[in-house]
């Protein structure tokens, strides 16, 4: 069945501290994680906060990226949540991954807007023509 969105919640565990709490690193980090999805950036908001952790969300045509980290654990929590058909989230997430040296990753991914609509009718902007 067809859906508006798909939505990754994403825990990384044992990830390198000092990268979580690096505001300049973590950015960059994101911010690549979604070109290389091929979400279009819109907006990007990042936030430290004190004595630790830091919150980054990267509005997307497509939806949202978002990012909260606990350096004092090594954990991180992503969503990935973009609409279309057209996005890389694994390939965002294989970045990720690896950028921030996570030990292991748990992923569980979901469809958002299952429409009781024949396919050809669903669309992910209003100024698509149907299929």
């Amino acid at each position: 069945m067809k859906s508006l969105g798909r939505h990754l919640i994403i825990e990384l565990f044992q990830c390198d501290s000092a990268i979580l709490d690096d505001l300049q690193t973590l950015e960059h980090r994101l911010l690549e994680a979604v070109k290389l999805s091929g979400a279009t950036i819109i907006q990007p908001f990042f936030h430290q906060f004190s004595p630790h952790g830091i919150t980054g969300i990267v509005v997307v045509a497509e939806s949202h990226f978002a990012m909260h980290t606990w350096p004092e654990y090594g954990y991180c929590a992503v969503d990935i949540f973009t609409c279309g058909e057209h996005i890389e989230a694994h390939e965002a997430l294989d970045y990720l991954k690896k950028n921030l040296k996570a030990a292991s990753v748990s992923v569980m991914e979901t469809k958002r807007g299952i429409l009781d609509l024949p396919q050809s009718q669903i669309r992910h902007k209003p100024d698509q023509d149907p299929a």
